[in-house]
């Protein structure tokens, strides 16, 4: 008996495919959607901010009869830059605080690495207590931690002062070399925390079958932390003292509340903030202070990126 086949049903409606490259633009649509609160962000908050700076920064303020009448802001164009560029004062505050950088993060990142490594040998829950309580004082709000320095430093109620003239020793936390060692110890102690765990992050990483090959070889733990795990955290420690030095140089907040006790020790014009601050606030003067500001950035990303490349090639 034959099989009776049925026909195939004709559809008017052919199949719809999507090209890859209409795919493709459909993808990018959904991730502009994604980034556009960050875009927005960004532009309202970094952008429009940098190009006002550099729209007053192009505009003097001048006064009319003789300096008594009443002042116009007048277009001046660069003129304001090569009086920053020539400006001594902001020049000398710039290199004070790279050298006083210099010096305090190579303390800082020191330490931070040894902690990280000795909590690289400690057993997992011992590692939470002391990671948890070396990043409290990066927890803390920096006006706080300044002002809880600026209470222990004070001449007249430090109980650090009045511990020491018990002891018959005659301290004195400002002036000269104390200056910069009473604010090198705040802000070491404020950012040891916080790269400690980026450090101990990155040892965490690492594959402990290195350790147990350098083990094998007879290697002790002292040279198995400076030979095997040091030389594989290099970037950590390049990317941490980057960021430790575009800090310094935008340092601002410490210094300012420390001068509440020693003014004859950190001037006006002690870090370049400071200077802008006191050329912007005090003397009125915001077409100078955006200009300063402007040639600040620019300075500290060329210090910043020489920084990056000449410590990573030292260090591949």
């Amino acid at each position: 008996m034959p099989t009776l086949t049925r026909p195939p049903v004709a559809t008017d409606s052919p199949v719809r495919r999507t090209s890859p490259r209409r795919t493709g633009s459909r993808g990018a649509y959904k991730g502009l959607l994604f980034a556009l609160p960050f875009l927005i962000g960004f532009l309202v908050t970094y952008v429009l901010p940098i190009a006002y700076a550099f729209s007053e920064s192009l505009h003097e303020k001048k006064g009319t009869g003789l300096g008594f009448g009443p002042t116009r802001t007048v277009f001046t164009g660069f003129a304001n830059f090569a009086s920053v560029l020539s400006d001594s004062a902001f020049w000398n505050g710039m290199l004070r605080t790279l050298l006083f950088g210099t010096a305090q993060i190579t303390v800082m990142l020191g330490i931070s690495l040894l902690l990280a490594l000795l909590l690289d040998g400690v057993a997992a829950r011992a590692v939470r207590f002391f990671r948890a309580g070396l990043l409290i004082p990066y927890v803390v709000p920096t006006v706080v931690s300044s002002l809880m320095w600026l209470f222990l430093y004070s001449p007249t109620g430090s109980p650090l002062l009045d511990l020491a003239d018990r002891a018959g020793l005659d301290i004195h936390f400002f002036g000269g070399l104390n200056t910069y060692l009473s604010l090198g110890n705040l802000l070491t102690w404020q950012g040891i925390g916080f790269n400690m765990i980026l450090i101990s992050a990155s040892l965490q990483a690492l594959p402990r079958e290195l350790y147990e090959a350098a083990r094998l070889d007879g290697a002790r733990e002292w040279r198995i932390a400076w030979s095997v795990k040091v030389p594989n955290i290099t970037g950590i420690l390049v990317l941490t003292g980057m960021f430790s030095l575009i800090g310094r140089l935008q340092l601002f907040t410490e210094p300012l509340l420390l001068r509440q006790i020693a003014p004859e020790s950190i001037n006006t014009d002690f870090t370049p903030m400071m200077g802008i601050y006191d050329t912007a606030f005090k003397t009125g003067n915001y077409q100078y202070a955006a200009a300063e500001s402007l040639v600040l950035a620019v300075a500290t990303g060329i210090l910043a990126f020489v920084f990056y490349h000449v410590t990573n090639r030292k260090m591949s």
